[in-house]
């Protein structure tokens, strides 16, 4: 049966139990996390989000009652336990902070009782994930799971802290707001009020920190709640959390340096790295270039060559033609690996197949000469130039796509990536930073069939593509004032400068296809207040979670989420989304329709 704690007070959490306390009696509360009878004296480990303490109960100390109580603990019982913290009599645990002291107990009570678990709470549990999210309370007992959301907490107020001394302000905003048609879609809440009319949720508090900039308040930050009705990866969440920020009387530079500073604080404060800054920049262009991606992990080498204009007039359809529409032949040299099985190369062309690439070419190059894919489509000079493009060396592995300039760098380079983890590239606990600048501003949509931003619609261009900010021109050409920072080949924030100028912003609705009709319908409230006078501003916003991820060097954003969704957006503990009643959806005014 369980006890109450009335009059009891707990001392310390289990593993603040010090030396300098032997001798002292303290009262400790906390799970069960493995008990040993040995008859006369029985040994609990107690757990907290702490750690764990040794606690010993004989007879003598805790009294013949409390012993047959002791007897009945069972794993994840709630203790009470009062007693003398002692060095330990038995062999020290050097794993453990407490591991050269047990507390022998006086006074026990049992807080709670338990079933038994349906897995055991131990750290990097191997249980199935679908069983550990279904019980997702009991998983977040597991003490690696609990430092994730300490580091977490710990990151959101240094943040906090920070941003405070650097004169930033932290201000709320709305979660009900309206529905803007750009970027992914929106979480729309129903209006009991008004029938037929939605608030959206934020997919990023985006217009209303411009609007604080309008306002006045100078530095702005948020550690907000933002919503993302999109398709999810190991990384991402329809619900998660942005460190959000935006400044005044600034430019690009000015963002740079003092997210450097905030970066360089938090690697310092919690992980004790001393971080260089600045870090690194790098056009958009050169990052597709070099590795593929707007993104890059800097981690290892293995970077793409253009080859194009090698093969560009070889009797190589593949290659010729591809350069003949326009498209790009890259490719990567895989050092050492000109052994690779014909099934590993069959594997890699299987995994770039998976991305829309048609195929992989291959060029071994080995003691005897060069083994090639398509040896009998080019001559052995045409191949031994390929080679020497590639920088290869006896025993390299020479590997090419060729296809649109787009796909086939995003495919090569994340063949890159997954090669680099393959062949053990990587050096772990590493952290490579890096600005990824000059954005192309605008993104051909093939599903509209028309540019879409590649940001959003308040994303300032460079000042020298202003004069191609027409819908009549090549919208192509125009690269923005945007910025991401990438860390170790993930994108952990990303802003930009913003248009603060009426005529420049109406002639990016113009760009995107809006009239001034729609473009004052859906965002009249920020139009109406950009007329009284806008200081130029610019912003950025991290993802917190992917941010303690990434410095965990976890692989998974569900590790550092308490409550997270899965990939088709549900909770497994909740069974949320559920379905609601007739009488509330006759409030919104709302009829279900089947599809099909």
């Amino acid at each position: 049966m369980a006890e109450s704690m009335l009059g009891l007070k707990r001392t310390c959490r289990c593993a603040e139990v010090t030396e300098d306390m032997i001798g002292s009696t303290v009262t400790l509360m906390g799970w069960t996390q493995k008990r040993r009878n040995l008859g006369s004296l029985i040994f609990v480990d107690l757990r907290d989000r702490s750690g764990l303490m040794q606690v010993l109960f004989d007879e003598t100390s805790v009294g013949g009652d409390g012993f047959a109580k002791a007897g009945t603990i069972r794993n994840e019982y709630v203790l009470a336990v009062t007693g003398i913290v002692q060095k330990r009599g038995g062999a020290v645990n050097e794993k453990l902070k407490t591991g050269t002291m047990e507390l022998m107990a006086t006074e026990l009570r049992i807080l709670s009782e338990a079933d038994t678990p349906p897995f055991p709470i131990e750290e990097n549990s191997q249980t199935r994930e679908e069983l550990r999210l279904k019980n997702r309370t009991l998983d977040l007992r597991r003490p690696d799971l609990q430092r994730n959301m300490m580091v977490k907490s710990r990151v959101a107020q240094l943040a906090r802290d920070f941003m405070a001394q650097e004169g930033f302000l932290e201000i709320e905003t709305p979660m009900l707001g309206k529905s803007t048609p750009e970027g992914a879609r929106d979480y729309l809440v129903p209006s009991r009020i008004y029938p037929g009319r939605f608030f959206a949720l934020p997919q990023s508090p985006q217009l209303y920190k411009q609007l604080l900039m309008v306002a006045g308040y100078d530095r702005y930050f948020q550690l907000a709640r933002c919503f993302r009705d999109e398709d999810l990866r190991a990384d991402r969440q329809p619900e998660f959390t942005q460190m959000d920020m935006e400044l005044s009387f600034v430019d690009t530079e000015d963002v740079l340096d003092v997210n450097e500073r905030l970066l360089q604080y938090l690697w310092k404060e919690v992980l004790g790295v001393e971080l260089k800054v600045p870090f690194r920049r790098m056009k958009w262009i050169e990052a597709m270039n070099r590795f593929g991606s707007d993104k890059p992990d800097l981690r290892f080498g293995m970077e793409l060559v253009d080859v194009s204009e090698i093969v560009k007039d070889c009797e190589f359809g593949v290659f010729s033609g591809c350069v003949k529409d326009g498209g790009s032949v890259r490719g990567i040299n895989v050092k050492g690996q000109a052994d690779m099985p014909r099934k590993k190369i069959d594997a890699l062309t299987d995994f770039v197949k998976g991305y829309g690439l048609k195929g992989l070419a291959y060029i071994q190059v080995k003691e005897e000469g060069t083994k090639c894919s398509f040896q009998k489509f080019m001559k052995q000079e045409e191949i031994d130039a390929l080679v020497d493009a590639m920088g290869g060396e006896k025993g390299d592995l020479l590997l090419f796509g060729a296809d649109k300039f787009k796909l086939v760098c995003e495919t090569m380079g994340a063949l890159r990536c997954d090669l680099a983890g393959k062949l053990g590239l990587i050096e772990p606990g590493k952290y490579e930073f890096l600005w990824v600048v000059e954005f192309p501003q605008f993104e051909w949509s093939e599903e509209e069939q028309r540019f879409q931003a590649m940001h959003h619609p308040f994303t300032m261009p460079m000042e020298e593509d202003l004069e191609y900010l027409s819908p009549d021109k090549d919208l192509s050409r125009i690269r923005a004032k945007a910025y991401d920072i990438v860390l170790n080949g993930a994108e952990i924030g990303g802003g930009s400068v913003r248009i603060h100028q009426a005529d420049i912003q109406e002639k990016m609705f113009e760009c995107l296809g809006f009239t001034k009709e729609q473009a004052e319908e859906q965002f009249s409230f920020l139009l109406n207040a950009f007329r009284y006078g806008v200081p130029p501003h610019a912003g950025l916003a991290y993802g917190l979670d992917r941010v303690v991820m990434m410095m965990l060097g976890l692989d998974s954003i569900r590790d550092v989420i308490a409550f997270p969704k899965v990939k088709d957006s549900s909770d497994m503990m909740t069974e949320a989304p559920g379905e609601v009643t007739e009488k509330q959806l006759d409030e919104l005014g709302i009829a279900i329709r089947t599809q099909g």
